[in-house]
């Protein structure tokens, strides 16, 4: 049986027209015996129609959909909306105000936290409100994120792949119309995750990592904006002026082993840049040791074929810290069928 919510909300989303307000958590501390966890959430409805959720501040420390949804929240006008719009700038709410990836209250990452339970914690509790709440409602869900304080990205625009093909197509669909310069396939739909949680309810979702090292990249926030409008216009929801899509790359994340991780503590010299094309085997980097100088460094490797698209922000590593990872060319290793912008 299904666990009801705690969290509760003054926002109609049956109303037509433009709120925004919050949803309450009920959080008791010893500066506020009966505390509220205000977590912002804007409405934009107008009559029948499809609805979006857009979502960012699953982590606290990537800025770039937090500052593109603000935007939008405040730009949209509901009289050329048709359908709904729901939208969370700020999702983990206490990791957003810290800048931090997880909670600094319970240490929970929430896009590790799905379908959540309400009787687990704050971060548990906000899965469980999105999941048992906002993804009933949605017919497509966007989750943005970027690389945080530890990773740095080329900006793509991605899909978690999951076993119905409808719903992929549905997905490729919406990333197509977003319109990033490249377009990743995840190859796993963990449903511990936000979109893998989507994708088991049925919801076409999409998202992104745009830009990193914990700041906020123009150009990338720039494309972010740009392919919110696109999407939106795509599902039927906004019928006002869109930038051009470019022609996008599809590439595909086929597993964990397109990943590498640093085999000790020290300082990692990275041996290949963002962009590079790689070879399995090929040098990914070293980790040195300066507090023991004569310590020969230990190098790491890449175990797949593939283009460097993630690399490590911080030079200080612990052993197991992703200090990279690649894509594919493709989807699923070649064009999809019907696409084109190799």
């Amino acid at each position: 049986m299904l666990k009801p919510t705690r969290i509760w909300t003054e926002v109609d989303y049956e109303k037509n027209g433009k709120q925004s307000g919050w949803l309450m958590l009920p959080h008791s501390v010893t500066r506020s015996a009966y505390g509220m966890i205000a977590i912002p959430i804007a409405v934009i409805k107008n009559g029948n129609g499809p609805t979006a959720f857009l979502m960012a501040g699953n982590h606290g420390d990537e800025y770039e959909g937090q500052i593109a949804l603000c935007k939008l929240i405040r730009a949209i006008d509901p009289a050329r909306v048709q359908g709904r719009a729901i939208v969370m700038p700020a999702a983990n709410f206490p990791a957003a105000m810290a800048g931090v990836r997880v909670s600094p209250i319970d240490g929970g990452n929430l896009n590790r936290c799905f379908p959540g339970d309400p009787d687990r914690g704050v971060t548990q509790e906000i899965a469980h409100y999105i999941d048992s709440v906002l993804f009933p409602m949605v017919d497509l869900f966007a989750d943005l994120h970027s690389g945080g304080a530890s990773l740095a990205y080329l900006p793509f625009a991605h899909m978690h792949e999951g076993s119905d093909p409808a719903v992929n197509r549905r997905s490729l669909d919406a990333l197509t119309a977003f319109g990033a310069e490249y377009s990743v396939v995840w190859k796993h739909a963990d449903e511990r995750f936000a979109p893998g949680a989507a994708v088991k309810r049925g919801i076409a979702c999409m998202g992104g990592e745009f830009g990193g090292g914990g700041s906020v990249n123009r150009s990338m926030l720039a494309n972010v904006e740009q392919g919110l409008w696109r999407m939106l216009k795509h599902m039927g929801i906004w019928d006002g002026p869109t930038q051009a899509a470019p022609a996008t790359r599809y590439m595909s994340i086929p597993g964990i082993d397109y990943h590498v991780h640093a085999p000790d503590a020290g300082v990692f010299e990275p041996a290949t840049n963002l962009g590079d094309w790689v070879k399995a085997g090929d040098l990914c980097g070293h980790v040195h040791f300066v507090d023991d100088p004569m310590r020969t460094p230990v190098p790491c490797y890449f175990k797949r074929d593939g283009m460097v698209i993630c690399q490590r922000h911080p030079a200080r590593v612990e052993r197991g810290d992703c200090v990279a990872h690649q894509v594919v060319a493709g989807a699923d290793g070649g064009a999809p069928a019907g696409r084109t912008g190799f």
